[in-house]
């Protein structure tokens, strides 16, 4: 086995650094709407972090090439957006229904064939829509501590332009010593340094679950994590196992959704900082970043607890500051691909607005609403005008 490098530990701890700024705020306002209790936002972290460890080491190990999962981070946005009309048993059962899915999909190879069936610009739409709220929450902090996200704002500016790569770290790093200095953060006492134990929660299968959380969490989590995870890999020079990959996290998925492993996937972000010359000059060790990644991860969700009570005494401008900062290029790049094509520009337009509106009918959240309201414009949109109404030479 080649030797483990600093580098491939650097590569790896950064990785779980930036996985864990830029989205654990989203998951613990996932927890927050589905109304689970302390010691299950706990269970929640620990199933994540061992869920994203141990398929992140099965697949680097198994295909020697920097494989990295991920939570799905639109994902927990959509539970975050709809989970507030369905009960926590409801939501674990679609998680459940999301995992079987994910599994067939990578047992049969089917990931090719259901990424054509959605247009690109809908995939983008749907995504942008979900996760524009948070955009909006580190704008709307500035009501509750303004010079907090001044500074934070400042951070990710001046981190942008020096070190793009190590923004939304710089960002929470300047944001926990603005507000430990003003004194903004809660009782330290509340700190639970305990290590997290699992807590199961029995499922409920309701046909509204399924269509409302399970089937939208399925398609954002293949459209907007999976086929970028395919994407950062191929761009590395690796052919990616993707039904593997599928297949693995897939069965992650189904053993820990009672737990709070609400869904696994390929990650892109992270997936690029295991995958390029920073990690190894040689391509073929690389993994090993993936390695040492997976053995942090593991060794974070046991202490899930200290995570989340971490973010309770943390002002709240101060994780959704994060939040939104860490979504922003997110929301852009899901914006700027969903509007460019000028022929499906007004289907991805509808899909957007739709997703942001918050509607929802007969206990269904609105992302599949506006998914469905996209599709339709799209399909009749997409076909030639009846001849009566051509123009005519």
């Amino acid at each position: 086995m080649p030797q483990l490098k600093l580098s491939h530990i650097t590569a790896g701890a950064v990785a779980v650094l930036v996985g864990y700024t830029s989205s654990v705020a989203i998951i613990f306002q996932a927890i927050d709407a589905l109304g689970a209790t302390q010691a299950q936002a706990n269970s929640w972290l620990l199933a994540l972090g061992i869920g994203m460890g141990v398929t992140s080491l099965i697949l680097s190990f198994r295909f020697r090439m920097p494989v990295l999962t991920a939570w799905s981070t639109p994902g927990a946005a959509l539970l975050a957006l709809g989970g507030g009309a369905t009960t926590l048993p409801e939501a674990t059962g679609a998680f459940l229904f999301c995992a079987v899915l994910l599994t067939l999909t990578g047992l049969t190879g089917w990931f090719e064939r259901l990424a054509c069936l959605i247009p690109d610009t809908l995939a983008n739409a749907l995504l942008a829509g979900i996760l524009f709220r948070f955009g909006l929450e580190a704008f709307s902090s500035m009501e509750e501590d303004i010079w907090l996200v001044a500074v934070m704002g400042a951070a990710f500016l001046m981190a942008k332009l020096y070190a793009p790569r190590y923004a939304i770290p710089l960002v929470l790093l300047a944001g926990i010593l603005w507000a430990s200095a003003a004194g903004s953060f809660g009782d330290i006492a509340q700190l639970n340094l305990t290590l997290a134990t699992p807590e199961a929660v029995k499922p409920e299968f309701t046909l509204s679950a399924f269509i409302g959380l399970g089937l939208p969490l399925y398609i954002v989590t293949m459209c907007s994590q999976n086929m970028p995870g395919v994407v950062t890999l191929r761009s590395a020079g690796y052919v990616p196992p993707v039904s593997a990959a599928m297949t693995v996290t897939g069965l992650a998925s189904l053993i820990l959704a009672p737990f709070g492993g609400y869904t696994f996937n390929l990650a892109a972000i992270t997936a690029a900082i295991c995958a390029g010359p920073e990690a190894d000059e040689d391509p073929k060790t690389r993994y090993l970043a993936v390695v040492a990644a997976g053995v942090i991860y593991c060794l974070v969700g046991l202490g899930g607890a200290a995570v989340i009570s971490l973010f309770l005494i943390a002002p709240h401008a101060l994780v959704a500051t994060v939040a939104g900062l860490a979504l922003l290029s997110t929301i852009g790049n899901g914006l700027s691909h969903a509007l460019e094509p000028t022929a499906g520009r007004e289907a991805a337009l509808l899909c957007f607005m739709g997703t942001v509106s918050g509607i929802s009918f007969l206990g269904i959240g609105a992302p599949f609403w506006a998914l469905l309201i996209g599709l339709v414009a799209h399909i009749t949109l997409s076909r030639p005008a009846p001849a009566l109404f051509r123009k005519t030479t």
